[in-house]
């Protein structure tokens, strides 16, 4: 198996080698579990990085996409589209906001949300944004996120940010000057390594923001669709943003972004202000319909659950390698001490069949689909059990 995948990876392909793949090729998934061409079966925790939060095949997606499929593909935006209108609605009436633009991706949302704020801004166009961030890779986006590593190579960056520390309300309040339009955060650092706000940070943003007449963006690809146990993770702190950006989970693993924002913003653009070929293709747009209707209260509720249980289940966990564990429904980090390396887990973890990947400076995160049962989180913690141990015995 592994020799067959390392040998197409080796090959002349045409593909340019910008990832840093495993040498393991997937055949199908189903529910929780993805397939080798082998037929060996790999426990999925980590959905895709956050995009399968339904599991693979879900016949309720499946059925959705495949009556897309039989009936219209694509039209572009020159036309209407009831089903982008009724996905817009679900969405405005979640997020307590009015209009939704949609893309193609997580970077393409944030490129829109900046733009819009600008367009808000007027004569003010200076974004703030936080230290360890990560927002996309198009320049923009790319630009908005505050990780020198991500840079390098690609300056000069896009004018019109500057970056404050995370968790230091303090620190923004002093950041902001006259050419401030707009706060943009992620409200859990997904990239960063799974960093959680303290309890208070992002009230006292929302209220930085508000007496500065700032516009607060959340981004939310990551954590959004109910991958914390709130549809947005914001919910979990109380706040009300004026521009939320999704994808990832939105459909399902069929791309999809949408840029959500509030009525003073949505009165500043008009037509021709922005636009996608793509963005709202009727496929993704069906499969993120099933995905609304499936995210019911009950599923969010189990999410949560699932996920203090599984954070308690590996607080048990005594080794030396463990430096912390931290995170909100099943957004969770590992954050190891330097005596080990996040790959070496993964590594490790993907040898034993369990897909996880690394986020941070020494993080392991764990994204598991929302219909992981305790049977599954057991599986994981004996697997994971044993990698620690084995790496003990080195």
């Amino acid at each position: 198996m592994y020799h067959q995948a390392k040998s197409v990876l080796e090959s002349d392909s045409a593909l340019l080698k910008i990832y840093k793949k495993f040498p393991i090729e997937f055949a199908y998934g189903n529910g929780v579990f993805l397939y080798d061409k082998s037929g060996d079966k790999y426990l999925d925790f980590l959905s895709g990085i956050a995009v399968t939060g339904f599991g693979h095949s879900h016949p309720a997606i499946k059925k959705a996409v495949e009556e897309q499929l039989n009936s219209l593909w694509h039209t572009s935006n020159l036309f209407e589209s009831s089903s982008q209108q009724i996905l817009a609605d679900k969405l405005a009436e979640v997020s307590g906001l009015e209009k939704v633009f949609f893309s193609n991706s997580g970077t393409e949302a944030n490129e829109a949300a900046i733009k819009f704020a600008r367009k808000f801004g007027e004569e003010k166009t200076t974004i703030i944004t936080a230290v360890g961030s990560f927002h996309g890779r198009t320049m923009g986006s790319l630009s908005a996120s505050a990780q020198v590593k991500l840079w390098n190579g690609f300056r000069p960056l896009t004018p019109g940010f500057k970056y404050v520390a995370f968790n230091d309300a303090d620190a923004l309040r002093h950041s902001i000057t006259d050419d401030v339009c707009a706060v943009m955060l992620e409200p859990i650092q997904g990239e960063g390594g799974i960093v959680v706000p303290a309890p208070n940070y992002l009230k006292e943003v929302e209220a930085i923001c508000k007496e500065n007449n700032l516009l607060l963006i959340l981004d939310e690809v990551q954590t959004g669709m109910g991958r914390t146990g709130k549809f947005f993770a914001h919910q979990w702190f109380d706040i009300q943003p004026d521009i939320i950006t999704i994808a990832k989970g939105i459909a399902n693993g069929l791309p999809l972004g949408a840029t959500i924002i509030s009525p003073k913003v949505a009165v500043k653009i008009q037509a021709g202000d922005h636009g996608s070929t793509f963005g709202g293709n009727p496929v993704s747009v069906a499969a993120a319909i099933a995905v609304m209707n499936m995210l019911s209260e009950d599923v969010l509720n189990q999410i949560s659950n699932s996920g203090t249980y599984l954070i308690n289940e590996l607080k048990k966990l005594k080794s030396l390698f463990i430096k912390d564990v931290r995170g909100l429904g099943l957004m969770i980090g590992i954050e190891f001490s330097d005596t080990i390396t996040n790959s070496q887990i993964v590594e490790a973890l993907l040898a034993k069949k369990v897909v996880v990947y690394q986020a941070g400076r020494n993080t392991v995160r764990l994204l598991p689909p929302y219909t992981i049962d305790r049977a599954h989180i057991s599986h994981f913690i004996q697997t994971f059990k044993s990698v620690l141990n084995d790496l003990h015995l080195e």
